[in-house]
């Protein structure tokens, strides 16, 4: 029998955090690829401290000429991303900055266990276990801790960049603590805020001032109460931030990418990876399956896993829990979602159309629980699944 009474604590980080500067440029670059190539190959790192951005990583083309002309492509990609962030701070300015361009051409012995051939198919970009997960707790069908963490930052982002707060910075973190009765969340025990500010010579007390009200706006009504624990700044001032005051890298924060520690994870970072890479496209196809399965009311719960060993088509297994909430037997909805949904490399990619530049904008604030976008961002949020796993059933 599951925990009915509990706390959980999920966190978040904003879009000025050092890493996540690091995978919005990364997945910046993608785009840029993708933009010109929608079959490009890439997987790209990066690499952020004081006054200076390293970008590494591979790249494959089909025309290997152009490789040169699109790195020229790349500088300012790195200073857009810096500037639309907001710094412009004296040691990480987006005028100032130094960038290394280190990418390079795609390893040909990696190329050709992926290419499709004419007596194979596209193979999974390398080995690996991806998981999706997808819970009745929000409308989102995401956790709650995690949910309502990103939407504090995200609401402080808004604000910063209206104008609205402009002594806030770009750095930031959150973290909830939230109280489960009868296993639904129904409160916050503690709520834990680091936001970076440009006035020296405001205290923790001010900074909770300015923030307060935009975290009682987030959060659902009656979860915050006088038991309520704050820490706001709790270790004072906080005025060098992003990269200047922590070094970042791409894919450091995967639990904040996803369900904030609610499920599993697998092995692998999202960001700077093209879809062939089943790390980030399996990442999603999971997520969809599990969302259209509880969309559905097959489940309060589903946590979805898929496997892949590099060069092979096909996943090695699909597995399927709901957590003792379901409604239709675990074997069952396995074998819909084969039948459903073609789960190969290139089947996830054509169904959620992910050879687009749509990827620098999952950078921040969870590549999950957003809504699906005209242009096709986010469309593993789509619950256009869940007819078709009725009829299968």
């Amino acid at each position: 029998m599951a925990r009915q009474n509990y706390l959980f604590t999920s966190e978040s980080v904003s879009e000025g955090h050092p890493d996540k500067v690091c995978d919005r440029i990364s997945d910046a670059i993608l785009d840029a690829f993708l933009d010109q190539e929608p079959e490009a190959r890439v997987a790209c790192e990066t690499f952020a401290t004081t006054d200076r951005v390293v970008i590494g990583g591979e790249v494959g083309l089909s025309d290997k000429n152009k490789l040169a002309e699109y790195m020229d492509k790349v500088d300012p990609i790195v200073r857009a991303c810096i500037k639309d962030i907001g710094y412009e701070q004296s040691k990480f300015h987006h005028e100032t900055v130094e960038i290394t361009n280190l990418l390079h051409e795609q390893s040909a012995h990696i190329a050709q266990g992926v290419d499709a051939a004419k007596d194979k198919e596209e193979g999974a970009g390398d080995q690996g276990i991806m998981f999706g997960y997808a819970v009745d707790e929000t409308p989102e069908l995401m956790p709650a801790p995690i949910h309502y963490a990103h939407a504090i930052l995200k609401k402080l982002a808004e604000v910063r960049k209206s104008g609205e707060q402009p002594v806030l910075g770009p750095d930031a973190k959150s973290q909830l603590t939230v109280r489960y009765e009868d296993g639904r969340p129904v409160g916050v025990s503690s709520i834990v805020l680091s936001s970076q500010h440009l006035d020296e010579t405001l205290s923790s007390a001010d900074v909770r001032a300015i923030v307060e009200p935009y975290i009682r706006g987030e959060l659902p009504d009656g979860w915050i109460s006088d038991d309520t624990k704050w820490h706001v700044n709790p270790t004072g001032k906080f005025v060098i931030g992003g990269p200047d005051g922590d070094a970042g890298l791409t894919g450091r924060k995967i639990i904040v990418d996803t369900y904030g520690g609610a499920a599993p994870h697998g092995g692998g970072a999202f960001s700077g990876k093209d879809p062939t890479k089943v790390d980030r496209s399996a990442a999603y196809a999971a997520r969809y399956l599990a969302k259209n399965v509880v969309a559905a009311g097959l489940a309060q719960r589903c946590t979805i896993q898929l496997s892949y060993a590099i060069g092979v088509a096909e996943p090695l297994s699909l597995y399927c829990d709901t957590h003792q909430t379901g409604a239709v037997h675990e074997a069952e909805i396995e074998r819909v979602l084969r039948e459903v949904m073609v789960l190969t490399p290139r089947g996830i990619r054509t169904h959620l159309e992910l050879n687009r530049p749509i990827y620098a904008r999952t950078a921040a604030y969870g590549h999950f629980g957003r809504a699906p976008e005209a242009d096709g961002g986010f469309s593993w949020e789509r619950r256009d699944l869940v007819d078709a796993i009725k009829s299968a059933l």
